[in-house]
């Protein structure tokens, strides 16, 4: 999996390596739907404080199309990881449903009395 990662601000360039490894850890079942995931971090309204940390995360998957999350929060670790959480459900939503799709349902005969 290509990982691309990209942010202006000090503090989350300082996050690269933590970012790498927690979306690996988290898309690490899923790596075969997600060749490639986008990963921006971006303070929203600059030195004011507040929740505006932004993690935008853009995954390039084989067969959803691509999937794009979003999360704001106080810090980055928890914009990257609400994020996270929110592309790694719906991925994997996707998946079952094809799979699902694709098996046909497999029945017990019926045994009369």
């Amino acid at each position: 999996m290509q990982i691309f990662f990209q942010s202006r601000h000090p503090e989350a360039t300082a996050m690269r390596d933590t970012v790498d490894r927690r979306v690996r850890f988290v898309l690490r079942r899923l790596s075969a739907q997600v060749p490639r995931a986008d990963i921006q971090l971006a303070d929203v309204n600059g030195p004011r404080g507040g929740v505006d940390k932004r993690c935008r995360i853009e995954l390039r998957t084989d067969g959803a199309g691509p999937v794009v999350v979003s999360s704001v929060a106080r810090d980055w670790r928890t914009a990257l990881d609400e994020a996270l959480a929110r592309a790694a459900r719906h991925v994997l939503r996707v998946w079952r449903r094809a799979n699902a799709a694709r098996r046909p349902s497999r029945r017990l005969p019926e045994t009369g009395p």
